[in-house]
């Protein structure tokens, strides 16, 4: 089957340089017929080979079995299933938390559905996405590690940049209703979801307290219980 593909491939070559190869062949003056064939064909052939030697390999292995174009596919369907698109506008509401499919990832997700969870599930849903969005703008910067897990659990017992990650306590998320949200969102979050609640705020606290740090910066936004800064 693949020598009929092989051969059906190169009818069509000779095919399309036909025109360009007659054109320099010098056609025998012989009164024998057959002559002057043999030199056409043997001008077309040389075409055809000069032609399929400019191919990368990996081309002319592809147009012989007829597998190019079915790998060029496979391969862009795959991105696109590692690309998952999330929506552009967010609506920050149950009912559109409620309509999305069940959350998984991978360790980041976790991670940050963990940092949610526990940071941040007494807060309205725009609190939740706030907190969300300062972690992954840490991510973003040069300041910090470059991973969620590597944000979330910088520092050690006393200087922890997330309180939870050094309380003492087991991370357990026992309210799976609090943690199912929390997964959703850090499943929109991580996929590419919009950033416009905090204008890039790396920082927040809650209003109980006032570190020395929050004088220095520029406070960008106060949503619920948190207040929200940036260097």
């Amino acid at each position: 089957m693949h020598l009929h593909k092989t051969w059906t491939l190169a009818a069509i070559a000779l095919t399309f340089f036909s025109q360009a190869a007659l054109a320099e062949v010098t056609v025998s003056q012989s009164n024998d017929p057959n002559a002057a064939i043999e030199v056409q064909f043997a001008a077309l052939l040389g075409a055809e080979h000069k032609a399929m030697s400019a191919l990368a390999e990996t081309r002319r292995v592809g147009l012989a079995t007829g597998t190019l174009r079915t790998k060029q596919k496979t391969r862009k369907s795959k991105a696109a299933a590692k690309a998952p698109a999330a929506p552009a506008v967010i609506e920050y509401s149950e009912a559109f938390l409620a309509g999305l499919p069940k959350a998984s990832g991978g360790e980041d997700w976790q991670c940050l559905s963990k940092a949610l969870y526990f940071e941040a599930r007494g807060e309205t849903l725009k609190g939740q996405f706030a907190v969300a969005e300062v972690i992954l703008n840490r991510v973003d910067s040069p300041r910090y590690p470059n991973t969620v897990c590597g944000v979330v659990e910088q520092g050690d017992q006393g200087a922890c940049q997330f309180s939870y990650h050094c309380d003492g306590a087991r991370d357990v998320m026992r309210d799976k209703a609090a943690a199912a949200t929390a997964g959703r969102i850090a499943r929109l979050m991580l996929d590419g979801a919009p950033r416009p609640l905090t204008l890039g705020a790396t920082h927040f606290h809650t209003r109980a307290v006032k570190p020395s740090w929050s004088r220095k910066f520029e406070r960008t936004a106060s949503i619920g219980a948190h207040l929200f800064y940036k260097p």
